[in-house]
């Protein structure tokens, strides 16, 4: 049996000279993904994954400042520039009804009400209290910014890879 692999960070640059990364984190759960103790595995776009172990992790701004203990010194640290940091599916938790992973949510088809494609989401981003879908439009043209909110988000049907949403005004480009 084949082995998924998930994305939860991905590191952008180092920060200091003692081996700290820049990590631009990619999941809804970064205090558990990145506490001290986690076993993260890097990758650089091989099949091969590199182990490593959260020995520091602190937030600046929209990123994360990761510390492993296999990593002492810049050099080290920068061979991993543009390397994702990621967990086998072992490690995924259950969660709650109408909660959903970043990888469910990505690639499902953007529906109005009224059955109109609007799209395809291309991205998850989180940048406070609510997630933001984006997603790429039909046809062309600007991204459309669906906030994960009741009042927009009418269904999600993972299986179906389909999500109805309620076109409020001022929400298309």
């Amino acid at each position: 049996m084949r082995m998924e692999w998930f994305n939860v960070g991905r590191i952008v640059n180092t920060h200091g000279i003692k081996g700290e990364w820049k990590v631009f984190p990619i999941t809804d759960f970064e205090e558990e993904r990145f506490a001290p103790g986690v076993t993260l595995y890097l990758s650089k776009g091989s099949k091969e994954r590199t182990p490593v172990t959260v020995s520091h992790s602190r937030r600046h701004k929209q990123h994360r400042l990761l510390t492993v203990e296999e990593i002492s010194s810049v050099e080290e640290a920068e061979a991993w520039r543009e390397a994702v940091l990621q967990i086998p599916e072992t490690e995924l938790s259950e969660l709650e009804d109408d909660e959903f992973y970043y990888y469910e949510i990505i690639g499902c088809r953007v529906y109005a009400e009224d059955k109109t494609l609007l799209g395809e989401v291309k991205e998850v981003q989180s940048p406070g209290a609510n997630d933001v879908w984006v997603v790429e439009a039909a046809g062309g043209g600007r991204d459309i910014l669906v906030p994960y909110i009741d009042d927009i988000v009418k269904r999600v049907d993972i299986k179906e890879k389909t999500i109805i949403i309620h076109v409020m005004e001022g929400l298309l480009p």
